[in-house]
């Protein structure tokens, strides 16, 4: 039996070493987010019901979004032992340029009615994490302040084709004299998806002020004075708009689009062009032989068709069946670095995130953004340390294997 005894103070001293208090409210909330979803916590707290469930959802019962994400958590690693990792390259080259790490910023709309530090900021962390930033048609930023506010990062502009042809024009054309290198056209919105959650809470742009708003802006009262005492949230290709998000994408948006269309701007844009959308090996192969240099496996996160086809698992059969003449970019479902690395594994040349950031800079703005990429940069370092890898060039569909 142990014999007990009082400690002495001498032996208590070295074991009591309390945190330094941090006064910054930001900095203290973002040290205790360890993951995506620490950071999603910290996100849905900061911010009202409606901001938050239009990034947090997906179309009709959300079922594509659960099979991308469950599709990830199904992947198997198979590591290599022995291997020297003590220095990893975690960098990719994606659409003719290095990128620090093997994914981009997606594009997504409306960033400043999330946060009010907007398309800016998140431009600013690409900038420094030397990662492409994605710049929605939908964006509350226009092309050329982004352009402005982080003028050495690598932009590229998503693109939805417009009823108005001239007017999709217009922005490709000051797209290109802004210096963005890649342009992304986005395939799969003949009209808006049924997100079934927006509809419940009322949202319209800019978030109109109804009594159940207003409970919900004062029960978050910072979002709700940087919305307000901010520049009114604008639009990076149209000058104002006042409804629903669905309303306003079955007015502007063509559901006429075709292939021409793709092959007229291959001839409009002189860089790399992507299409973003893509769902089957037939139209992967049909878009290439148009003109892509890359094309984007995506269900739109979950948020147009629901039940559509996961792109985690659709990706081995497209690599096979573009067989290098085009880059295989993958989003949606993506919540870790090791996701990343799964895709990657399997023939992708990087990765698309949206939800990831956007999470982040809900949670704490600009600073948010930057932490999102710490965890996804040490998650990605550190599957391929486990895994035995030291570049990403060396990662084979050995290393993970993929849900039937």
């Amino acid at each position: 039996m142990s014999e007990r005894q009082i400690p002495r103070w001498s032996e208590l001293k070295p074991l009591l070493r309390p945190r330094p208090v941090e006064l910054d409210g930001t900095r203290r909330r973002l040290s205790r987010a360890h993951t995506i979803a620490d950071l999603r916590q910290l996100a849905r707290r900061r911010t009202p019901k409606a901001p938050f469930d239009y990034t947090d959802g997906a179309a009709e019962e959300e079922i594509s979004l659960r099979r991308a994400r469950q599709a990830f958590r199904q992947v198997e690693f198979h590591p290599a032992v022995l291997r020297d990792v003590s220095a990893v390259d975690p960098s990719a080259e994606i659409l003719g340029a290095r990128s620090a790490l093997p994914f981009a910023f997606a594009p997504t709309g409306f960033t400043r009615m999330m946060q009010h530090e907007g398309e800016r900021a998140v431009a600013r962390v690409a900038e420094r994490a030397g990662i492409p930033f994605s710049l929605s048609t939908m964006g509350t930023t226009s092309i050329e302040d982004v352009a402005r506010s982080a003028p050495n990062a690598r932009k590229w502009f998503q693109l939805y084709l417009w009823k108005d042809r001239e007017a999709s024009e217009d922005l490709v054309n000051r797209a290109l004299e802004s210096g963005y290198d890649t342009l992304i056209l986005t395939v799969d919105t003949p009209v808006a998806g049924a997100r079934h959650r927006d509809a419940r809470n009322g949202l319209t742009i800019p978030p109109a002020l109804s009594a159940r708003t207003f409970v919900d802006g004062v029960l978050h009262p910072a979002w709700s004075f940087n919305l307000l005492t901010t520049e009114p949230l604008s639009f990076a290709s149209l000058s104002s708009w006042d409804g629903t998000v669905a309303e306003l994408i079955n007015t502007m948006f063509d559901p006429t689009v075709t292939f021409a269309d793709l092959e007229w701007l291959r001839e409009l844009w002189p860089h790399k062009l992507v299409v973003k959308g893509v769902q089957s090996t037939t139209d992967a192969r049909d878009v290439v032989a148009a003109g892509a240099d890359a094309v984007v496996l995506s269900n739109h996160g979950g948020r147009q068709l629901d039940r559509a086809p996961t792109p985690l698992k659709l990706l081995p059969r497209v690599v096979d069946e573009l067989q290098g003449r085009a880059e295989v970019l993958l989003d949606t479902g993506i919540l870790s670095g090791a996701d990343i690395i799964a895709a990657v594994a399997n023939g992708a040349n990087g990765c698309l995130i949206g939800r990831a950031f956007l999470y982040g800079l809900m949670a704490g703005g600009e600073r948010g953004v930057d932490r999102a990429v710490e965890i996804l940069s040490a998650e990605i370092t550190r599957t391929l340390q486990l895994l035995g890898v030291s570049r990403l060039a060396d990662l084979t569909p050995e290393h993970v294997t993929l849900p039937g």
